[in-house]
């Protein structure tokens, strides 16, 4: 008996003498690739369609093969087709709904890559038609999905994303969130799609106040659904193997859905300090983890395993954690390796987040509350010179000890060709808004200050006359702008730190650190002497910076002759550290410092004068990439069958 292939909606014999026959479902869709209904000859046809598998390939192939006038044409049954898909959907018969959804899906993108090359139709006349327009889309939670596919490059110029704001899309998301089951096979759609939502015309209309919204929403499961989504995609971010190498998948598109509820919900920050319970790490693969992730980074999204309703502890001798904790955490990978785009953009996008939570009040109350301690395991980069911290040692603290941690971490371990200046000065500018919290309150924080005090002064070899002359342009600017924000927490430490610093003895070893490093400052301070090759932005800002060394000076030129004094006394040629902090507690009294104002004042964050183009670019990116990884085989009609049967 001859067999039977199947290719491109053609049944073929394999006898040549026989002509191809062709499936039934592709026979109706040519009836609606005609200017005919096809519903006048078959009153059940649009029942019978949803009956049968989809051929995507073919319908696919039949709108790509259309131009946009030849799609006009066909906008009756266009429309006729795009709302059965929606009736279809708000049945109960499994069949009809998973091939509604996957015809809805193939629809959309068809019609939106037609949109894109031909100008002519609008993409709601064609999809709804606009007599209408006003057509509801009831939402159940696989429909994120259909959502997702009208994600275009430029998402302020999407009009179709502003028919689904329209139809209460919002309320929509938030109940698949509320729901557990839906949240693990849909959550991640969910959040991403949330995310792009809020920045549709951002600037324009405001739409990131739904995330407010979510806050004071009555409905608490809601609510708790929304922050319970966040945190397991956030916890699912990174993963470790039986050999603690770590490997991650950036997510910019989670990343950024934290970053619009961080900034645009101050509640939302409550949920920060909350144990959740389904807080929890991805569980071991059963497969080896690709070092390099297969599809293009920034929105790879994590298996439904990852979504765990298990509640894990963070690190094996905590039994709490919480979402701060695991944000850091990533934060600390994510941050180590900058070279990659991606990587880059993700480590600004959480620095930005941190600089948002160091802003705020009750955060800052969580942060420093020394009855609140935990350990967190922030990954450090292998370094020569240092040994690897055992996970067992390591100290329950303040989360605020962490964050400061992980700051120093990233200065002292990205001295490279390229300097991420940008990054530096926004680690150093976090630092600066603890230390306001902690001078305002007068928290006295034990942490080991001398660790900081050294480590955000890493670029002191290019500071000397030869370096200085040969570097020009932006990269003189930042470096510039970045040593006046290091000199200038100096300042602060000097001014205030009797205030806020642990013991007499920190501000002691301050002192020591100044005297130490007075090299460093000395030619620091001569920069503002030189004329060089410097432009004028530079010397504009060489001035404040040789001010803002006053301090110093008057520090250095107090302190060292007496120690020289007290060498030659006492026939020492090198001073020991306790012998020179002898001097420095023997001469305070006669120290006298002219005190600086402002220095306790910082300019809170505005993501629309300073981060606009940044944010902008980011969810082109993230829209690209959202678009390049929704592959339709995922919305195989068996995998959908699974995921109907399960929240059915």
């Amino acid at each position: 008996m001859a067999q039977t292939e199947k290719k491109g909606g053609l049944l073929r014999k394999s006898s040549a003498s026989k002509k191809p026959l062709k499936e039934k479902v592709v026979l109706m869709y040519d009836e609606i690739f005609t200017t005919e209904d096809p519903s006048k000859c078959n009153p059940r046809f649009w029942e019978e369609l949803f009956l049968m598998k989809v051929n995507l390939e073919y319908l696919e192939g039949k709108l790509e093969a259309l131009d946009g006038e030849e799609l006009m044409k066909i906008k009756d049954n266009i429309n006729c087709l795009f709302q059965h898909c929606i009736q279809a959907l708000g049945e109960e018969h499994p069949i009809r709904v998973v091939n509604a959804l996957q015809t809805l899906c193939a629809l959309i993108r068809g019609v939106h890559q037609k949109n894109k090359s031909t100008s002519g139709f609008d993409i709601i006349n064609m999809l709804v038609g606009f007599d209408k327009a006003e057509l509801c889309m009831k939402v159940r939670p696989w429909q994120c999905k259909a959502a997702v596919c009208t994600v275009t490059d430029n998402i302020s110029q999407n009009t179709i994303l502003e028919y689904v704001m329209i139809n209460s899309i919002f309320e929509a998301i938030l109940q698949i969130l509320s729901s557990p089951l839906s949240r693990r096979e849909h959550g991640y759609d969910a959040v991403v799609l949330l995310a792009l939502l809020v920045n549709y015309r951002k600037y324009e209309v405001g739409s990131g106040l739904w995330i407010t919204k979510a806050a004071h929403n009555k409905e608490e499961e809601h609510q708790t659904g929304f922050f319970s989504a966040l945190t397991n995609m956030v916890g699912s971010m990174f993963i470790a193997d039986a050999d603690e190498k770590i490997s991650v998948q950036t997510n910019e598109a989670i990343l950024l859905a934290l970053y619009e509820a961080v900034h645009l919900n101050r509640n939302f920050i409550t949920v920060l300090a909350q144990s959740h319970p389904e807080m929890g790490l991805m569980t071991a693969p059963t497969s080896p983890v690709p070092t390099t992730p297969v599809t293009p980074l920034g929105t790879t999204p994590p298996s439904s395993d990852v979504i765990s309703s298990a509640e894990l502890p963070l690190d094996a001798d905590v039994q709490t954690s919480n979402l701060l904790i695991t944000f850091l955490k990533y934060s600390s990978i994510v941050m180590q390796d900058t070279k990659d785009e991606h990587r880059l953009h993700s480590g600004k996008l959480c620095l930005i987040i941190l600089t948002c939570i160091a802003e705020d009040q009750y955060a800052n109350a969580f942060l420093h509350d020394d009855n609140m301690n935990f350990r967190v395991n922030l990954h450090r980069m292998p370094m020569r010179h240092r040994k690897k911290a055992a996970d067992k040692n390591l100290p329950c603290r303040p989360l605020v000890c962490a964050v400061l941690d992980l700051m120093v971490e990233f200065i002292v371990t990205h001295m490279m060709k390229e300097f991420p200046m940008d990054l530096y000065v926004r680690c150093i500018q976090i630092v600066h808004k603890l230390l306001c919290y902690q001078k305002k309150c007068r928290v006295r924080l034990h942490y080991t200050w001398r660790e900081l005090w050294s480590g955000i002064w890493p670029l002191g070899f290019l500071v000397n006359e030869d370096v200085l002359n040969s570097l020009h342009g932006s990269f003189l600017e930042s470096l510039c702008f970045y040593l006046i924000l290091v000199v200038n927490l100096f300042n602060m430490f000097i001014t205030y730190g009797d205030t806020f610093l642990p013991t007499p003895s920190s501000y002691d070893e301050l002192y020591y650190e100044i005297i130490r490093m007075h090299q460093n400052f000395d030619n620091l301070y001569s920069m503002g002497e030189l004329s060089g090759n410097f432009c004028c932005i530079s010397k504009l800002l060489l001035r404040p910076l040789k001010i803002s060394l006053l301090y110093f000076r008057a520090i250095i030129n107090h302190f060292n002759p007496k120690i020289e004094s007290y060498a030659a006394v006492n026939h020492i040629s090198q001073l020991s550290e306790d012998q020179v902090l002898e001097v420095v507690r023997s001469n305070y009294d006669t120290l006298t410092l002219k005190l600086q104002d402002g220095l306790d004042q910082y300019e809170r964050y505005s993501e629309q004068h300073k981060e606009a183009a940044f944010f902008k670019e980011l969810v082109r990116s993230i829209s690209i990439n959202v678009r390049k990884n929704l592959a339709f085989n995922t919305l195989s009609q068996e995998l959908l069958l699974k995921e109907f049967s399960t929240i059915s």
